[in-house]
């Protein structure tokens, strides 16, 4: 009975110690508006599900200030509101809280956020069924083309070939690299597309380019993981509503490149990111660590080696065949 009370007076001593060790202080408790341009029922559920990690208003739990838990809490808070910080939601344009919005709910949507481990500890966190569909109708109306329109599509190679980013830069060897250390592949023009996708939120839609690795890797079936040597491309385009009604793509907005490369990229779970924007073809990012950002919006597909494209059935022969006739 003594050592019982022995060894529980230590780890007393011991729990107690620790209190005074505190991880640096970040801002907790200023006060957040409410989002302007936003219904005032999606700003009570964003801020009750969301703003404790991804604001400078923190409502902590006395459980939460507690050595070792408080660790835990400043580190999903720093991470968070470099995600998204909605105390600066004034700071961005109206086109960007939306983008912003719709990033959020697509997290929700996957089971990313809020965390589970934040709502084991924080039930009042959980997003329920009618909390979702709110968000999901109002995030309908702010859309740049409603859901229910139709979905523009290109897959036919003499239709890709007319979406091509524009030939305004004559020497691609004076576009300047990725601040990670990736240059522009010019050459993606003459790869196979492999699937389109559509964002009708903001108005624009993808193609996405493979080459000839990526080609045989998915007539293979050997998607996940990808080859070492697949790489995509993809390209976003303005959606333009043509006289008819039907949809196509406008203006060039940037073009994305997956590099698969599991040695190279290891710190980038296995694939170099890249980025090009507009005609002129500017890098993306302020530094090097931009990558991560690419990495946070391809976690829900992890298990799919983070790749969200659903490839087009190709046949590796029709392939061929139509690259000789070309």
């Amino acid at each position: 009975m003594k050592k019982g009370l022995k060894i529980f007076a230590i780890l007393l001593v011991a729990f107690i110690t620790l209190q005074f060790w505190k991880p640096e202080e970040i801002e907790y408790s200023t006060p957040t508006k409410d989002l302007t341009n936003v219904p005032a029922e999606v700003n009570t559920i964003l801020r009750n599900s969301c703003f404790d990690c991804h604001s400078n208003t923190v409502n902590l739990a006395w459980f939460d200030k507690i050595t070792p838990a408080n660790f835990i809490v400043a580190s999903h808070i720093t991470d968070g509101r470099k995600a998204l910080n909605f105390s600066d939601w004034d700071k961005l344009e109206k086109p960007k809280q939306s983008a912003t919005l719709f990033y959020a709910f697509n997290k929700i949507l996957s089971g990313e956020m809020p965390l589970k481990s934040y709502t084991a500890l924080h039930p009042s966190a959980k997003l329920d069924d009618r909390s979702i569909a709110v968000l999901k109708n109002y995030l309908a109306t702010i859309a740049v083309r409603k859901p229910n329109q139709e979905i523009p599509s290109v897959t036919h190679p003499k239709d890709v070939e007319k979406v091509l980013p524009n030939k305004k830069i004559t020497d691609y060897s004076k576009v300047k690299p990725t601040l990670n250390n990736i240059s522009y592949i010019p050459n993606f023009r003459n790869w196979k597309a492999v699937s389109t996708s559509d964002r009708f939120d903001n108005g624009s839609m993808r193609i996405i380019y493979g080459n000839e690795i990526a080609v045989k890797a998915i007539a293979e079936h050997q998607t996940n993981p990808w080859p070492d040597g697949a790489i995509f491309a993809k390209t976003a385009w303005k959606q333009k509503t043509e006289a008819d009604g039907t949809i196509s793509a406008g203006a060039f907005i940037q073009v994305e490149f997956m590099i698969k490369d599991a040695k190279k990229y290891e710190a980038t779970k296995g694939w170099g990111w890249a980025r090009w924007k507009g005609n002129d073809l500017k890098p993306y990012g302020d530094n090097a660590n931009f990558d991560q950002e690419c990495i946070s919006c391809h976690n829900p597909v992890k298990n799919n080696d983070y790749v969200f494209t659903t490839p087009l059935h190709l046949d590796i022969n029709k392939f061929n065949i139509y690259n000789k006739t070309k």
